[in-house]
C-alpha cells in the first residue's frame, strides 16, 4: 500500500521526515539504515563507499537548472561529450540539460530515497579531476571497483540503479542508487498536474519551452520512458 505522500514531499518542497546521514546528507530513515549497513559491508571488502549527493530540495534543483540554462555550467551529451551552449536552440539546450539534470520537482533526489555515491579513497588517489561522469565508473576509472561491487551487492540492501541504461531520456548514471521499496511509494504519488502547477509558480528559466512540451518531457525524462 502506498504511504500518504503529499505533493510537497515528492516535489522536494518539504523534507521534515528526513534524517542526517553524515556530512549534511539527508536521507529517509529507512534508507539511511540500509545505506549504513551497505557501507559497512563495502568497507569490509575494501571499498570506501561514500555519498556525493542525497536529498536536494526543489529550490536547489531549480538553481542547478537555471545555472545550466544561463550557460554557467557545462552541458554534455548522453556520451559525456561537452556541448557548446551558445550553439544550441532553446529546445536542444533543454534536452541537453535533462539528459543529466532533472527539472525542479522531478528529481528522485527530492525524496531522500536516492543518492549518488563514489569511492572516496580511490578518487583521492587518482590523478585526474573527478567530475561524476560514466568513464570514472568504467575500467581504468577510480570508481570501477565500486561499480562492480555495487552490481553484486546493492540488491541485498534494497538498492537498485534507476538509470542503469539510456532509454533515450536520462543518461546512464552508474553512481545513482535508489532504495526500491521506499522510492516506489514516491513514484506512485507523482502527478503531472501537481508538477505543472509547481513549475508555473517557480522562477525557472526557459519555463515557456518546458510547459509547452510538458507531457512529452514528463514521459521521456520524469518517468524515464525514453524518446
Amino acid at each position: 500500500m502506498t504511504r500518504n505522500i503529499t505533493d510537497q514531499q515528492w516535489l522536494g518542497q518539504l523534507n521534515q521526515d528526513l534524517v542526517d546521514a553524515g556530512h549534511g546528507h539527508l536521507l529517509h530513515p529507512t534508507v539511511k539504515l540500509a545505506f549504513t549497513a551497505m557501507q559497512q559491508k563495502a568497507h569490509s571488502d575494501g571499498i570506501d563507499l561514500q555519498i556525493v549527493s542525497s536529498f536536494r530540495s526543489f529550490e536547489r534543483q531549480l538553481a542547478i537548472f537555471n545555472k545550466k540554462w544561463r550557460g554557467e555550467a557545462i552541458l554534455r551529451d548522453a556520451d559525456g561529450e561537452v556541448l557548446d551552449n551558445t550553439a544550441l536552440s532553446s529546445t536542444d539546450k533543454l534536452h541537453a540539460i535533462l539528459t543529466w539534470s532533472a527539472l525542479p520537482g522531478a528529481s528522485r533526489h527530492h525524496w531522500g530515497t536516492d543518492l549518488d555515491v563514489y569511492d572516496r579513497e580511490s578518487v583521492h588517489q587518482w590523478n585526474g579531476s573527478f567530475e561524476l561522469v560514466e568513464q570514472e565508473y568504467l575500467p581504468q576509472g577510480p570508481c570501477y571497483a565500486l561499480a562492480c561491487w555495487l552490481e553484486g551487492n546493492m540488491a541485498e540492501f534494497g538498492f537498485f540503479r534507476p538509470f542503469s541504461e539510456n532509454k533515450g531520456g536520462v543518461a546512464r548514471e552508474p553512481w545513482h542508487l535508489s532504495h526500491k521499496a521506499v522510492a516506489t511509494d514516491f513514484e506512485q504519488s507523482r502527478s503531472i498536474e501537481a508538477f505543472a502547477s509547481a513549475l508555473k509558480q517557480s522562477d525557472m528559466l526557459g519555463k515557456d519551452t518546458v510547459l509547452a512540451n510538458l507531457p512529452y518531457l514528463y514521459n521521456r525524462y520524469v518517468l524515464n520512458n525514453g524518446s
